[in-house]
Order: C-alpha cells, then sequence, then structure tokens
C-alpha cells in the first residue's frame, strides 16, 4: 500500500537525543499515517514529544491522533521509578488530539497522565481507526496489562509491550498476568500471517522483523504448554 506511512523512531537516537534515561529505556515510538493526505498517527508518545511533532512535520505529516499500547508511563507519560517522563499531557497541550486506548486501560492513562475522561476516546478489540485511507486495527492482547493493544496496518503489527522480537512483555507489574499473556501469544496472535512485519514497543532483541521469523527464533512463542509458561514467567 503505497499511501501507507510508518515511521519508527528509537528514544536516545532518533529523540530525545542526550536523553541518558530515554536511551537505555530503549522505547519506540511510531508515525503511521497517509502519505497522500499528509494524516497521521502517533503510536505511545513519550519522552520528547516537540521531536516527535517535528518529525512528523518534516516528513509532511499532521499528527491527528494518538494510539495508547498501554499505560506505563515510558509509553504516554508520568512518573516512574523515581524520574518523569514527558507524554500525552504534553501533545494534547501542543498538538491536541483524541487519544484512542482500550476501555479496560482507560483508567490507567488517565492516572498517570492526568488526562480527563473526555481525552480518551475508548475501544473493544476489533474496533479500527481510520487515519485518511489507511485504516488501523485495535487488537486487543492482555498479559502485561489488562487493555494492551497491539495495532494492525496493512503488512505490519505495531506489538507495543506485548511481544519484543526476542521476548515478551513482563508480568510482573502491576496489572499483569502471565496466563493471559500465554494465552495472547498462543491464542490471540497466532492467526497472524507470518509476513506481517513486527514492530515491538522496545529495541529488545532487534527493531523489526518479519513476525514467521520472530515465531522461529523467539523463545517464548515456543513454550510447549501453560504450566510450563507459569514455570518460566
Amino acid at each position: 500500500m503505497a499511501r501507507l506511512y510508518v515511521k519508527q523512531m528509537l528514544a536516545g537516537r532518533d529523540f530525545a537525543v542526550g536523553d541518558p534515561t530515554a536511551a537505555q529505556m530503549q522505547n519506540f515510538v511510531y508515525l503511521v499515517g497517509d502519505r497522500d493526505t499528509g494524516e497521521c498517527l502517533v503510536v505511545d508518545p513519550a519522552w520528547a514529544v516537540a521531536d516527535i511533532v517535528r518529525a512528523a512535520e518534516a516528513d509532511g505529516l499532521t499528527i491527528t491522533g494518538a494510539l495508547v499500547t498501554h499505560y506505563h508511563p515510558d509509553h504516554c507519560g508520568g512518573s516512574m521509578f523515581g524520574f518523569s517522563v514527558e507524554g500525552l499531557p504534553t501533545l494534547m497541550a501542543v498538538n491536541p488530539v483524541p487519544v484512542h486506548v482500550h476501555r479496560l486501560e482507560a483508567d490507567g492513562v488517565r492516572t498517570v497522565t492526568g488526562l480527563s475522561k473526555s481525552d480518551l476516546t475508548v475501544h473493544d478489540s476489533g474496533d479500527r481507526v481510520q487515519v485518511g485511507g489507511v485504516e488501523v486495527e485495535l487488537l486487543h492482547t492482555p498479559g502485561h496489562t489488562p487493555g494492551s493493544l497491539c495495532f494492525r496496518v496493512p503488512g505490519a503489527l505495531i506489538a507495543g509491550d506485548t511481544l519484543f522480537l526476542q521476548g515478551c512483555g513482563r508480568v510482573d507489574l502491576p496489572g499483569g498476568d502471565r496466563d493471559e499473556m500465554y494465552y495472547t501469544l498462543t491464542q490471540r496472535l497466532a492467526s497472524l500471517p507470518d509476513e506481517l512485519i513486527l514492530f515491538p514497543g522496545h529495541a529488545y532483541g532487534g527493531e523489526h522483523a518479519p513476525l514467521g521469523q520472530v515465531r522461529s527464533s523467539n523463545p517464548y512463542l515456543s513454550v510447549a504448554d501453560l504450566k510450563s509458561w507459569r514455570r518460566i514467567m
């Protein structure tokens, strides 16, 4: 799809340059949009919002919405581990847009960012968000958090902290559920085609790869059964 625009940006390298905490966390932020209409959505805006907005503008696009994979501050802003992360509140101040979240994640996003209920557009799994002529499908993938989302666009899956190239999101933080993560990895995502390019939420094990390659090399996708998974996790 020639009009599809997907830009992957690594914190500390492509934006938030000079921020050692951002570089250490290795977060990815994504811009997804329509080259023809000049509109894009930002996925997980955090760390250096002005840099993200400028990156979109440099490519001739305007941010018209935000997609949030989950409520952890390194993905949407807030305080964590004794430091503060810029995120959605700054975006809403400089470039106010609808913020799309899963309904089970809305309370968490509001709590960590201070956004109001009216700032958020809540969704269920299978909902679609349109940006120009590009459709983004929202897939509910609980485990890391109750309302974690992955975003599917033509040819690609933006997975947040659900799935990395060589791992998956941790399940020992508040709201984490190891059994739900197992079902997400072995059932909810199992039907997705191998040729989809996986774009993870962190650069843990790499930046992007075909889902089929990830399935063959990621040890967390080859656990035999739930009992074994519980021992590992």
